[in-house]
């Protein structure tokens, strides 16, 4: 169909830099140098300085920076890794491949972050890994999570797949917090790649090095493999096309944070707050927004409505993570994690991308209040 407000747009992102884009392309191609190289090289300087972290380093996918950065570590059979119950599937799925077991935590009402102050009830002898998720684009509150993981001698790994930019209320970038921060740039990220790619960010030379080894089946030099890593190499392809994009990515989130903004305003002129139908996120940090995600009453009706209505929509996520069929094995049931439960039944992603107009959160807005007022 088509849509009157999509979703996403990437169309409107990329035409006004495509020339800069495929000037990127076309020296990979007169270079025939694929895979890493100094397009990743140049990639990896700009994001460590972006991140304000000494290193970062191109990965294949934001979920393959999830598993590289556990791998670091050793995580495996026996081992416990906490994290949230309200994520997208690759936070607890890399545990898994790994041998080793998710523990989930609820998350805080507002934020849709793990909730600090129900972590250390996790804890056994076998926790290792705290695995914090800056979800929608807004830090969790990571004060309270480094300090509990000082105190137990745990590794913090910071999921930042949604939040490149972001900063805590202390005023530390995602991802430079814990001892390794992991990104996603799949396209319809904030910084996304006309593909799949990612990064992992820490401030430990050592454990740079080691992530380095991992990335390319556990080998220092050609054919000799210290470790068992993986084939977890950034194309040059994508490095070219988010070096680009790197350049425009502070006025994307300048936008989105104009876009936001717009939509609260719009939101409390409508009443629509007030009268309990719907609840807008809130941020106490500097949020990014990847997503902007209100809580609505009936949700799945006005989702129908919003589509008849040719506005594009997002339930990120339906079913939290401690209910997926995968992790039944767990024995976690309904009611265990509340919280999560009622966000999976509520959350409702809007249109949200740098270049949406006023005219067309008007008529998301609209189109929402007349869902409300029908009948």
């Amino acid at each position: 169909m088509t849509w009157r407000v999509p979703l996403v747009d990437l169309d409107s992102l990329h035409r006004p830099i495509r020339g800069e884009i495929l000037e990127g392309i076309a020296r990979c191609l007169d270079r025939q140098n694929f895979i890493l190289g100094e397009e990743v090289a140049k990639l990896e300087e700009g994001l460590a300085a972006y991140c304000e972290v000494p290193f970062a380093l191109g990965i294949s996918s934001g979920t393959d920076a999830l598993l590289v950065s556990l791998m670091a570590y050793g995580i495996g059979p026996g081992d416990e890794v906490v994290t949230s119950a309200f994520s997208f599937f690759a936070t607890a799925g890399v545990v898994s491949r790994l041998g080793a077991t998710p523990v989930f935590v609820d998350i805080e009402e507002e934020s849709f972050n793990l909730d600090p102050a129900r972590i250390e009830e996790t804890f056994t002898e076998r926790s290792r890994v705290i695995v914090p998720v800056h979800l929608y684009g807004q830090c969790a509150e990571m004060a309270p999570i480094l300090a509990l993981a000082e105190e137990r001698g745990l590794v913090v790994i910071e999921d930042a797949a949604q939040a490149i930019g972001a900063r805590d209320i202390e005023g530390r970038r995602a991802g430079s917090m814990g001892s390794i921060g992991a990104f996603s740039f799949y396209p319809s990220k904030n910084l996304g790649a006309i593909g799949d790619a990612g990064m992992v960010t820490t401030r430990e030379e050592g454990l740079w090095e080691t992530l380095k080894r991992l990335r390319t089946h556990g080998a220092s030099r050609d054919y000799l493999h210290e470790t068992v890593g993986g084939n977890f190499r950034m194309d040059a392809l994508q490095a070219a096309a988010l070096s680009v994009k790197l350049r425009y990515l502070d006025e994307w989130t300048r936008k989105r944070r104009e876009r936001a903004r717009c939509y609260d305003a719009l939101f409390a002129e409508s009443e629509l707050v007030e009268e309990g139908n719907v609840r807008t996120p809130t941020a106490p940090s500097d949020h990014v927004y990847h997503q902007y995600v209100i809580r609505a009453r009936e949700r799945q009706d006005l989702r129908a409505h919003l589509t008849e209505e040719g506005i594009g929509t997002g339930i990120y996520y339906p079913v939290p993570l401690h209910l997926q069929p995968c992790f039944h094995d767990l024995g976690y049931g309904e009611g265990d994690f509340p919280v999560a439960e009622r966000a999976a039944k509520e959350s409702l992603a809007l249109p949200m991308y740098p270049s949406l107009t006023d005219e067309q959160q008007s008529m998301v807005v609209s189109a929402i209040a007349a869902f409300y007022r029908r009948g």
